[in-house]
């Protein structure tokens, strides 16, 4: 039996501290590789950029199935997707034991906002604007997922995306490139910790390397093309923090960027990632990109999967391009032994730093799996995240919050449905343990006052569209009764209630990758269901689930109540009913425009200026940016979200109209809690430069701050400013500010800002 590698070489293993993609200059380590790579055969190298899937393995056959043959045979690098404590130790214990040099596989997850226990989704998280939030739900997420043998996870996404009718909108940060780069740096730092060694740390990975929110048309997997401006102005901000604090891994996209596949596109993978940004970790394919690159028209396998090795690809996921041809390419000359060894070595220096030389089985702890994976604790926190995320759009006569007691009537397809409340991309969750809408109120009321239920409708119409929204055991269950019997014994339950809630919207995988929606307004079915509960004249609140902006203005014209609450996760019900009943109020902000209509997308808050813009206080006129139809504002703007209580601004005050130079510019902006019970609020301030050397957008955000305040209290909100929050890349790709006049604007949403200008000269 090997003693996994416990040679002389071995103990030589120290495991570094310092974050995994820093360069370093670690003797140790490079002994330790070089001396382990003069060993290996061609085919050994080649074998460590092969990722498989192994979803299909079972205890029992990890000894005995393909995936097995190869790792003995040394082809295989690490594993994709392979779920249980007991598979991976032992797959991990062939690796080890029983091929030639007994190196240790990396495990690899879709752990995307939590393990077991689920967080809201990426927007939902964001949404909360609390990046101390975001950095604990990653935490949990990698404590739980190393306790059960994964090391490597496939999150953060950081693609930003302005178009809606794009599932993966879920996935993501939102519209805006600061925020999504804060929230971005938050979850690589909770994923990988101060300390890669320890074994509750994982290596994360940001994803997709580059522009795939920008798909045409809003269809997944579709054509991107911007100007490079674009590119680092608005989209490679989020990619470029994950790299700044340390990310282990970046993965390639699907698209196209300047005509060449992202998975083969050298510019983006050696010239952007590496020569300009320093990138030092490992990178990885998506699931088959080099195998599609001849969908793209860019060759057969063997082309392509040696472009996107010259291009500067580690790792192939699933499509095994690599393993079958590199062999031939190097005979051939379209490749080079230099650069397969240098994509082995990231490989093995990332296996390293995980510790996995010096303890393959340190990710595999019964013990912790025990104690650690669902907890209650960690449902706890679940709980008070998934509070802090939901954005109340519409409150009209105070309807909320609930008092706790009389009837309420609780309908709609997701009222009682536990399979849909974590969401997308909660591939190890066991979605029957999630709390429901039912559930948590019940819970919440207890002998106070009763819930009464009716599903009302079905998710919609279309049981066929039903079926492509229920995939991955999420289904609503079709009812198979007429509509008109589902709405009248709705309404017949109304009737006998003091307050309705409607718990309606998306199901989980109407979002998500493989979503698009070319219409994305709530389903008919349940806007009919909607209209008849308002007709009976009870008072109605609208619980929004989501996984991105929808077109709703009807409903925001006649619900008097809307409460978007995304998806919440494991403890859905509960979060639910703390913010219904106002145990908690909410305080989540929208991390993305809301739409009037489809026909406004793309819709962003910090669009750029047009020569003919409309007139301000007359929304239609000939000859100018505007529609026939509509006005161009949104519906709901970026930064939007309302409170139970309320909050006043007061006039941003600078320390200086005339900074110079390097010089720091102070802000302060009072804000005051106006209403009758503590809440939190979210300052946003927002840049614009008038004049510029390229042309700019309207406004910027530049920083934040989420407050607390009691009722009645008044804090004063400070922003320290500097040149560097003006800066912007030119149409050279130079990254600079210049000169002249900035209004700097502080409110509680993109729209409602106070401003004050300042002249600042160099």
């Amino acid at each position: 039996m090997k003693q996994y590698l416990l040679s002389a070489l071995v103990l030589l293993c120290l495991l570094t501290h310092r974050p995994l993609a820093q360069t370093r200059n670690d003797t140790a380590m490079d002994r330790f590789i070089d001396s382990l790579m003069r060993r290996m055969t061609l085919d050994e190298k080649i074998g460590q950029l092969n990722l498989p899937v192994s979803g299909d393995i079972v205890t029992g056959q990890a000894s005995s199935s393909d995936i097995a043959g190869k790792v003995r045979q040394g082809k295989v690098g690490g594993l994709f997707n392979i779920r249980g404590l007991d598979k991976i130790r032992a797959i991990q214990e062939v690796a080890v034991k029983e091929s030639r040099l007994g190196i240790p596989l990396l495990f690899g997850m879709d752990v995307i906002h939590g393990y077991n226990t689920i967080f809201p989704i990426p927007l939902g998280l964001t949404a909360s604007w609390d990046m101390a939030l975001v950095e604990q739900s990653a935490r949990i997420a990698a404590t739980e997922a190393t306790a059960e043998g994964i090391c490597w996870n496939f999150s953060p996404m950081a693609d930003i995306s302005r178009d809606p009718r794009w599932g993966r909108v879920s996935e993501g940060c939102g519209e805006d490139p600061l925020l999504g780069s804060e929230v971005t740096r938050a979850l690589v730092r909770g994923y990988q910790g101060k300390d890669l060694s320890r074994n509750n740390t994982m290596m994360a990975t940001v994803k997709h390397f580059a522009l795939y929110g920008a798909s045409e048309a809003g269809l997944d997997y579709n054509t991107t093309d911007m100007s490079r401006i674009r590119m680092f102005n608005e989209y490679m901000p989020p990619y470029k923090a994950a790299v700044e604090e340390g990310v282990g891994s970046v993965m390639s996209s699907f698209n196209e960027v300047d005509g060449i596949p992202a998975t083969g596109n050298r510019w983006l993978l050696t010239d952007v990632l590496r020569k300009m940004w320093g990138f030092k970790g490992m990178t990885v394919s998506d699931y088959t990109s080099i195998n599609e690159m001849t969908n793209h028209g860019m060759g057969d396998l063997k082309t392509v999967s040696a472009l996107a090795l010259n291009a500067g690809l580690d790792m192939d996921m699933v499509g095994e391009g690599f393993l079958n041809t590199l062999k031939a390419s190097l005979k051939d000359g379209s490749v080079k032994a230099a650069r397969i060894d240098e994509a082995c070595r990231r490989i093995l220096v990332a296996k390293y730093r995980l510790g996995l030389f010096s303890d393959p089985f340190r990710y595999c702890d019964p013990v912790r799996s025990r104690n650690e994976v669902f907890s209650q604790a960690h449902r706890d926190i679940s709980r008070r995240i998934a509070a802090e995320s939901f954005v109340l759009l519409r409150n009209r006569g105070g309807i909320l919050p609930l008092r706790k007691g009389g009837t309420i009537a609780l309908v709609g397809p997701l009222a009682d449905n536990a399979e849909n409340m974590p969401g997308t991309w909660s591939v190890a969750a066991d979605h029957g343990r999630s709390v429901t809408v039912l559930a948590g109120l019940k819970s919440a009321l207890g002998q106070q006052g009763r819930v009464i239920t009716a599903r009302g409708s079905n998710l919609d119409y279309d049981s066929l569209f039903e079926q492509r929204a229920g995939m991955f055991g999420k289904s609503l269950r079709h009812d198979p009764r007429p509509s008109s019997e589902l709405i009248r014994e709705a309404v017949e339950t109304a009737m006998k209630a003091d307050v309705v809630v409607a718990a309606v919207g998306e199901s989980a995988e109407m979002s998500g990758e493989s979503s698009s929606r070319s219409d994305i307004s709530i389903p008919k079915a349940q806007q009919d269901l909607l209209k008849a509960l308002l007709a009976t004249g009870k008072p109605v609140v609208m619980v929004l689930f989501t996984g991105r902006p929808l077109a709703m203005k009807w409903e925001d014209e006649n619900v008097p109540a809307i409460l978007n609450v995304w998806f919440p996760g494991t403890e859905a019900g509960h979060a639910l009913a703390d913010v219904l009943f106002g145990d908690v109020n909410p305080s989540g902000k929208l991390p993305s425009t809301f739409p009037q209509n489809l026909g406004q997308v793309p819709l962003y808050y910090n669009q750029k200026m047009s020569g003919r813009p409309p007139a301000e206080n007359n929304w239609f006129q000939k000859f100018a940016k505007n529609y026939l139809d509509v006005t161009n504002d949104p519906l709901y703007p970026f930064g939007y979200g309302l409170s139970y209580t309320s909050f006043a601004y007061g006039e941003p005050v600078v320390s200086t109209i005339s900074p110079k130079g390097n010089q720091q510019l102070t802000l302060t902006v009072d804000v005051s809690n106006t209403g009758a019970r503590a809440g939190k609020e979210v300052v946003q301030l927002y840049i614009r430069d008038r004049v510029g050397r390229v042309t700019r957008p309207v406004k910027e955000l530049k920083a934040f701050r989420k407050i607390s305040l009691e009722a009645g209290e008044r804090k004063s909100v400070r922003f320290d400013i500097t040149p560097e929050d003006l800066k912007f890349y030119d149409n050279e790709l130079k990254y600079d500010w210049e000169p002249g006049e900035f209004d700097i604007m502080v409110g509680g949403n993109s729209r409602d800002v106070k401003k004050v200008t300042v002249n600042w000269s160099k």
